[in-house]
């Protein structure tokens, strides 16, 4: 169970490094060498995993979100002052 000797809270990995953990997990749970125990295990660290995963994205999209909104804004104003 190599994915989960170094663990840690998933709430403090950037998103790259909860994908890779994330990519081993599932590659370890497709072996289907783990036993039970471990593979329900792997599940509850992939699916925490995906889920910050998650929140990463959904950050970044609010972020260009909030960038293109200031964009749109700035452009607004600018045409409104020619």
């Amino acid at each position: 169970m190599e994915a989960m000797a170094k663990i840690e809270d998933p709430a403090t990995l950037s998103y790259e490094e909860a994908r890779d953990e994330l990519v081993r997990v599932v590659s370890e749970l497709e072996q289907g060498s783990s036993t039970l125990e471990e593979s329900l295990a792997l599940w509850e660290r992939g699916e925490a995993l995906a889920r910050r995963c998650e929140e990463w994205l959904i950050g970044a999209k609010a972020r260009l979100d909030a960038a293109r909104a200031g964009a749109a804004e700035a452009a607004s104003a600018t045409a409104s002052n020619e």
